[in-house]
């Protein structure tokens, strides 16, 4: 992006910036939104915000599509631009919101989510190494098997852990939380790692429950780089599983996969993963058709001989 351009937008940024935290919108979705926003308005070249139209912010999504984004990123940042356009009416930068002329990319849905079987489940955490190889691993663990997002752990606070009840609170989407019962395997492992934590260096990350090697609270990114090297150790251990594409967010797919191939219903996979809407918990019901079909396979129907094979 041109930072020198994007200064001539600071005012319109900052305001926009007031409104969301105002608002109550999350910090990932404020950082999300500006990251998109920023890229719409390197795109208008310089042009005033009060004289963009419908045209100026269609082909922004065009050439978002054209780079190779998907649906959501696009429908993403076509909401960034909406609520920008909203707040710069409201005071008194623009007059109209071009955004609200334009429909939003149709998503696939019913998609079947990646995710790992089984028999990679189990060695994932065994191919976890390193210097923090502790942490690591309860990162790991912690997406696999509690069903964490990248930001959720990296929000993490040691208050969160509740040791005697063996319930972990998270802090997701929304602002809004859940509280998961932990096994006891999981329980001994926070308790490990926790053991083995390094000391903040900051008063600002003193209740962080992971710590990086800098003394500061664990970034998502350093979340995603640790699930970034199992992945690769476990496509070197099973070549079968080259050319598929895996990610931290693959780990949650495949928790809650496993807790419905093991009879969890829909329901309480929505709340422990915490979606709002159970229609998002709805793109693993292919799991629960799986286990009808091996249910009915063992369906043993009395008929007339005669109508038998």
């Amino acid at each position: 992006m041109d930072n020198e351009l994007l200064e001539k937008y600071e005012p319109e940024m900052s305001l926009f910036l007031i409104y969301m935290k105002d608002r109550g919108y999350s910090p990932d979705t404020q950082q999300g939104y500006l990251h998109d926003l920023k890229h719409f308005l390197n795109n208008l070249q310089g042009k005033n915000v009060g004289e963009t139209n419908k045209i100026d912010i269609m082909r922004h999504l065009t050439s978002i599509r054209v780079s190779g984004a998907g649906a959501r990123y696009r429908n993403r940042s076509q909401s960034a631009i909406r609520l920008f356009f909203k707040v710069m009416i409201e005071f008194d930068y623009a007059k109209t919101n071009p955004a609200l002329e334009i429909e939003k990319a149709k998503v696939e849905k019913n998609k079947v989510p990646t995710f790992l079987e089984k028999q990679f489940i189990d060695n994932c955490t065994e191919l976890v190494s390193g210097k923090y190889m502790l942490r690591d691993i309860t990162i790991v663990a912690l997406m696999l098997y509690v069903g964490l997002r990248v930001s959720e752990v990296a929000r993490l606070n040691m208050v969160d852990f509740n040791r005697a009840g063996a319930m972990l609170g998270v802090h997701g989407k929304g602002d809004k939380w859940r509280y998961i019962p932990l096994p006891n395997e999981m329980v001994h492992l926070l308790e490990q790692c926790l053991a083995e934590r390094l000391i903040p260096r900051n008063k600002k990350d003193e209740a962080a429950f992971f710590v990086s090697q800098f003394g500061r609270r664990i970034s998502k990114r350093m979340v995603q780089t640790v699930a970034e090297k199992m992945f690769a150790a476990l496509h070197n251990k099973f070549p079968e599983l080259h050319g598929m594409k895996l990610s931290a967010h693959k780990l949650r797919h495949s928790f809650a996969t496993d807790l419905l191939r093991n009879g969890a219903d829909l329901r309480t996979v929505q709340e422990l993963l915490g979606h709002e809407d159970i229609s998002t918990t709805q793109i693993y019901t292919h799991v629960v058709d799986e286990v009808k079909k091996e249910a009915m396979q063992h369906a043993r129907p009395s008929l007339p001989a005669a109508l038998r094979m």
